[in-house]
């Protein structure tokens, strides 16, 4: 069972690597912010997992690392996304005092 599941995890990992490394450059950020999106609900679900009470100290610990891992990447997602976006704003004429 234990070598099934890291063999589906690792197959996993390389699919997810080659798919997401032949994006291109114009649909990263929608993509990234569809990604986030969905990081999003599945933090509102370990939360409430969480609130209704998990049986065992390990497996309480290993939602709250999934809570806090799942955090971090939705907010660092969300930077990189709202900073790839600043890229394409009309820069505002510097105010040189003459008018």
């Amino acid at each position: 069972m234990l070598v099934g599941s890291l063999a589906i995890l690792v197959l996993a990992g390389f699919v997810g690597f080659t798919v997401i490394s032949k994006v291109p450059n114009t649909l990263h950020t929608p993509l990234m912010s569809g990604t986030n999106a969905i990081h999003g609900i599945v933090l509102l679900g370990g939360l409430i997992v969480l609130g209704l009470g998990v049986d065992g100290v390990l497996n309480k610990v290993l939602l709250v690392i999934a809570i806090a891992f799942g955090t971090i990447n939705v907010v660092g997602g969300f930077l990189v996304t709202d900073r790839m976006l600043s890229m394409f704003k009309a820069k505002k004429p510097e105010d040189g005092g003459d008018k």
